[in-house]
């Protein structure tokens, strides 16, 4: 790799190797020896914007959820639009479609790491408490909008949603699941508290 690379580039270089390593091979495969071979430049590289590689994968999954940060506006400004379960099972097949699954094994795998991130997401296991913040979100906004209950407890089902989805996706070596399984499990969880806004 050059030296003149740019900071930003070799971070997401860097990040993006993690991710290829992470889903083809595993959280425990996911060494910074691994991370550099794959991202094809030298050891040192990661160790010039890193502490160390716990301090890289915390920044990796601090990234990772300025993701869902920015996807949930998103999907707050879908509120009202389209269905309440076609939106929510978007939403979650967008979220466990992606390296999401595999960045959570790799949280639950490393003490140091889970250690780190307590400072920015002190309950809950982190990237899935702020996927469940997005959802609940999401979820007020049609509240508001009469497309859910007014009595819906938003801080219940987003969580269940979250749980029931991550185990749908949770089989790294299977085939994901379809569109119409995950939509079935969301209209199941949100069957008693979804109805038609007031005319």
């Amino acid at each position: 790799m050059p030296t003149g690379v740019a900071l930003r580039d070799a971070r997401e270089q860097l990040f993006h190797a993690a991710e290829r390593v992470l889903l083809r091979d595993g959280p425990n495969a996911l060494t910074s020896r691994a991370v550099t071979m794959e991202a094809g430049c030298a050891k040192g590289v990661l160790h010039r914007h890193f502490a160390d590689f716990d301090a890289f994968l915390a920044e990796l999954v601090l990234e990772r959820i300025a993701r869902i940060d920015a996807r949930a506006a998103t999907l707050r400004d879908a509120a009202g639009t389209g269905t309440v379960a076609g939106n929510l099972t978007d939403a979650l097949t967008e979220l466990f479609g992606s390296v999401a699954v595999a960045i959570v094994a790799l949280i639950t795998s490393r003490d140091e790491l889970r250690t780190r991130l307590r400072r920015t997401t002190p309950t809950g296991v982190p990237l899935l408490t702020e996927a469940s913040a997005m959802l609940a979100a999401y979820l007020t906004a049609e509240r508001e909008l009469g497309r859910i209950a007014a009595d819906a407890d938003v801080d219940t089902l987003a969580p269940t949603l979250i749980g029931a989805a991550h185990l749908l996706f949770a089989d790294r070596d299977g085939t994901p699941p379809k569109s119409r399984a995950v939509h079935k499990v969301v209209t199941a969880v949100i069957a008693g508290v979804a109805q038609e806004p007031p005319r």
